[in-house]
């Protein structure tokens, strides 16, 4: 499919300013049979990001509009990242009437990697968490390293000495009775959203609590999650070795799948 410049097919003119910029935002999503699971999450990181990084925000419907005629002629299934940014670029302030841009891009669809993962640790905390924002060469510097150490990928401490994320992924643990979030600054993923809002329509406890590597071998389970997929085990974080827990993996895809998708 064409990459798309708000409502219309991005030239070579369009694309090469973006090409060097590293001040922007952006959300990804798996779009199944022309739908998509959690747009209203997407379309509140999109305005909430846009308004942390550019003080002004595009209205919902636009950026609904535009993500729609993106699929124009497009598989039914496939991976989409729609990113903003700011069409004076970055290291000028936009004036204040300027509306930030959408760029659209699809891919193939994507559904991860089937696990158990192993993960290195490492102290780093992200600058604007909350924001999904690009030019953070730390997801993939440091996930490059845990492969040479014979890991996976790398899950991220912050100075506190508590767990908060993964490269691209969001953690998540089971105690044996309840699904547990780590406390700390993080990026809320979308998939994230939906399955804690699902499993609390399915009566699924919940914790929200710090959690270091000191606590891990008390725990039962771990996974990550992306918009990929809602789980993919961990067998390992650090030194520590967490355990099977298939039930754990099944109610968070079950979770998820409870999502209904929606048409864009």
């Amino acid at each position: 499919m064409n990459t798309r410049r708000n409502d219309r097919t991005a030239g070579v003119a369009d694309l090469a300013p973006l090409a060097f910029a590293g001040y922007a935002h952006f959300t990804a999503m798996q779009i199944r049979a022309g739908r998509v699971r959690g747009l209203d999450l997407h379309l509140a990181r999109l305005r909430h990001a846009s308004l942390e990084l550019f003080g002004r925000a595009l209205p919902d419907d636009r950026v609904r509009t535009w993500l729609r005629a993106a699929l124009d002629d497009a598989p039914a299934d496939l991976s989409l990242t729609a990113t903003v940014y700011s069409p004076s670029g970055e290291f000028t302030v936009a004036g204040p009437d300027e509306d930030p841009e959408l760029l659209v891009r699809g891919a193939p669809p994507a559904t991860g990697p089937a696990g158990p993962l192993t993960l290195a640790v490492v102290e780093h905390e992200r600058f604007l968490p909350s924001v999904k924002h690009v030019g953070e060469p730390a997801k993939t510097y440091f996930p490059r390293q845990a492969v040479q150490q014979g890991c996976d990928d790398v899950a991220f401490t912050d100075r506190r000495g508590r767990l908060s994320e993964a490269s691209i992924w969001n953690l998540a643990f089971w105690d044996g009775t309840a699904v547990v979030w780590p406390a700390a600054g993080m990026l809320a993923g979308v998939t994230m959203g939906v399955v804690r809002r699902q499993l609390d329509r399915l009566g699924v406890p919940q914790r929200v609590r710090e959690v270091t590597p000191a606590d891990l071998p008390a725990l039962a389970g771990g996974a990550v999650m992306n918009s990929w997929t809602p789980g993919v085990e961990v067998r390992r974080i650090g030194p520590t070795s967490l355990p099977e827990a298939p039930a754990f993996l099944d109610l968070l895809h079950r979770a998820y799948e409870a999502e209904p998708l929606i048409s864009l």
